[in-house]
């Protein structure tokens, strides 16, 4: 992806995903832990969503065609990106793509999964990962585009290395205005990032004050 991209995907850089009820076959054959393994689970983190936005662009290429790219991300309420997912559309070409990030350590051999509102998961293999975010490819169908459209949330899922299912749902509230519309500015959606990462920042309590002697 050029600048779009590059936005959309630093968004899953590092992070550790809140863990989601229910293990679906697919996912269920996960190493499961003895009673004497397991660990007393942790409140899963409060997530933020920055809002859907939409950039187009054109690679470096002779005669490059123009590709757009509609995504959201999600971090927690610390400001750790979480999970990521952009639905890409080059110009004149019918095979759209929609391709999510997840923040791991994960288990490779399980790929991600996602769930769209209540229709059944879709499974997909990691093609690539980078650092401790892995990214897996859907085929952006009109129906699926039409469920993203007109759908409530799209949940995202992995496996972490314990054997957990962890995951993330991203609300769609917003992703049609944005897909149909105009793309957005870059400049002023990294203003409403960086808005957004103070805002996250003033919400940290603050170490107290050393004693002073």
């Amino acid at each position: 992806m050029i600048h779009a991209s590059a936005v959309m995907l630093s968004i899953a850089s590092a992070s550790v995903l809140g863990l989601v009820a229910g293990v679906a076959p697919a996912l269920a054959q996960a190493p499961a832990q003895s009673p004497q393994q397991q660990q007393p689970q942790a409140a899963p983190p409060q997530f933020v969503f920055s809002p859907w936005a939409k950039f187009c662009n054109k690679g470096p290429e002779l005669n490059a065609r123009m590709v757009c790219f509609t995504g959201r991300d999600a971090r927690t309420d610390a400001g750790v990106p979480a999970v990521a997912a952009v639905l890409v559309e080059p110009e004149g070409e019918a095979k759209k793509i929609l391709r999510v990030t997840l923040v791991g350590p994960l288990l490779l051999a399980y790929g991600a999964r996602i769930v769209l509102d209540q229709n059944q998961p879709q499974q997909s293999p990691f093609y690539t990962c980078f650092g401790a975010s892995c990214v897996a490819d859907y085929e952006g169908t009109p129906d699926m585009i039409d469920k993203l459209k007109k759908g409530q949330a799209l949940l995202v899922q992995g496996i972490s290395l314990n054997g957990q299912q962890v995951g993330v749902s991203l609300p769609l509230a917003g992703f049609a205005k944005a897909n149909e519309g105009p793309a957005s500015d870059p400049k002023e959606y990294e203003e409403q990032h960086k808005k957004l990462q103070e805002e996250l920042q003033k919400k940290q309590p603050r170490s107290p004050a050393p004693p002073q002697h």
